[in-house]
């Protein structure tokens, strides 16, 4: 179904010869009397699924334009959210292909076409969470562990191809390839999606719900996901979408560099916290600043994957040179990497180290230089000490 348009922001974008259809952010300055540039960018994300989706039946007008209008402060409101994709793995993703096989059971029962039983928006799963470790210690491991997966789990995955061959819209990464958020980070993620699913060629941002709680990992490439269960799955598998309530936004600032011996697990204890002490459940978290520019693709997942243990939904770092240079090491098509380029800058989603903050419901701020070796755990990420007083915190531990 094609979107209502109200505010007239269907648009074209051409990139190396190829025309896309997008829904323009800034139109709605003209059309909505707004200013964009002030929403967070994650809210912007949602804000162009908003519309892209507009039908006066889910998504309405004025659902636009109260997001459209962000208010940080205001009781929130609930929205209709489409992802574009879902990534499931084995022990939750597994029952989701069940139900879709158990439903075209029933459809063939009735004399109905079969086929109707399918997903529509792509998913992916990654076989990781089962897989054993039963050699070690010698060259061959590896390969030998995948065999005795693939024999141990044969039924299993005898399905799971059956399902692949079977299904539109869903793929299979066997066990032998790596953990679920890597290779989410590393193959999976597009960062702008395209397709022809509404008769033309679109461009749109690449988001997605996981049934792991650390899908949050991909935030730190600037694609909005997070965690949900496998009903919640399913459901947007069979074309629903996720009813929410529009988050509140903590924005924080980082600035300055890491000094010399201080690690990517460093900055997240601290991160993590910080944010425990701010209290962020429910919320989403936006870094941003100048900081942003001197962390590795790497220091960002490490941060946006630890969400669930500082409380928030997600922990996004918006796209930067710096993701785009990540998109050109793992060997990401030339012109995908010039699509998300190009419609990111376009839609005002593009970070750069002169863009105005965002209006946030709350901030904080960290200069990078400011974080030190630290010890934390082994239970509880956020009861961090700083490497120099391990000792003086244990020899108070034993009284003495």
């Amino acid at each position: 179904m094609a979107s209502k348009n109200s505010f007239d922001a269907g648009a074209t974008l051409r990139v190396n010869d190829v025309e896309y259809q997008v829904f323009r952010l800034d139109a709605l300055n003209r059309t909505a009397g707004v200013n964009v540039s002030r929403i967070p960018y994650s809210i912007r994300v949602l804000l162009e699924n908003l519309l892209r989706f507009e039908d006066d039946r889910t998504v309405k007008a004025s659902d636009i334009e109260y997001v459209a209008k962000w208010d940080p402060k205001t009781a929130a409101q609930e929205i209709q959210f489409r992802p574009a994709r879902i990534l499931l793995q084995d022990f939750t993703g597994v029952p989701c292909v069940v139900d879709l096989a158990a439903m075209r059971d029933a459809l063939k029962a009735r004399g109905a076409n079969p086929q109707l039983a399918n997903p529509l928006i792509p998913a992916d799963l990654v076989i990781d969470h089962s897989v054993q470790v039963d050699a070690f210690g010698s060259p061959n491991a590896f390969h030998e562990n995948a065999l005795l997966e693939f024999a141990r789990n044969r039924e299993r995955y005898a399905f799971l191809r059956w399902g692949q061959n079977v299904f539109d819209n869903f793929r299979v990464v066997p066990p032998d390839t790596g953990i679920v958020h890597q290779v989410n980070l590393e193959y999976l993620a597009s960062v702008v999606f395209s397709d022809h699913s509404k008769g033309v060629l679109q461009a749109y941002p690449d988001t997605l719900m996981g049934t792991d709680s650390h899908t949050t990992m991909i935030n730190g490439l600037g694609v909005v996901g997070w965690g949900v269960g496998g009903i919640e799955a399913e459901a947007c598998m069979l074309g629903q979408p996720i009813s929410m309530l529009l988050p509140q936004v903590v924005g924080f600032k980082l600035t300055g560099k890491l000094a010399e011996g201080a690690t990517a697990t460093d900055l997240v204890l601290t991160v993590t916290q910080m944010l425990r002490k701010k209290g962020v459940v429910g919320k989403f978290v936006e870094f941003h600043g100048p900081g942003v520019n001197a962390l590795p693709l790497a220091d960002r997942a490490t941060i946006a994957n630890m969400a669930p243990e500082y409380g928030a939904t997600i922990g996004f770092f918006p796209i930067d040179n710096v993701a785009l240079d990540y998109l050109r090491l793992t060997n990401r098509p030339q012109a995908q990497i010039e699509l998300v380029e190009a419609y990111t800058k376009l839609q005002g989603l593009f970070l750069t180290p002169d863009s105005p903050d965002p209006v946030y419901s709350d901030t904080l701020s960290l200069d990078l230089a400011k974080v030190v070796p630290s010890l934390a755990g082994p239970r509880r990420p956020q009861d961090r000490i700083d490497l120099p007083c391990v000792k003086e915190n244990f020899l108070d531990a034993l009284g003495g």
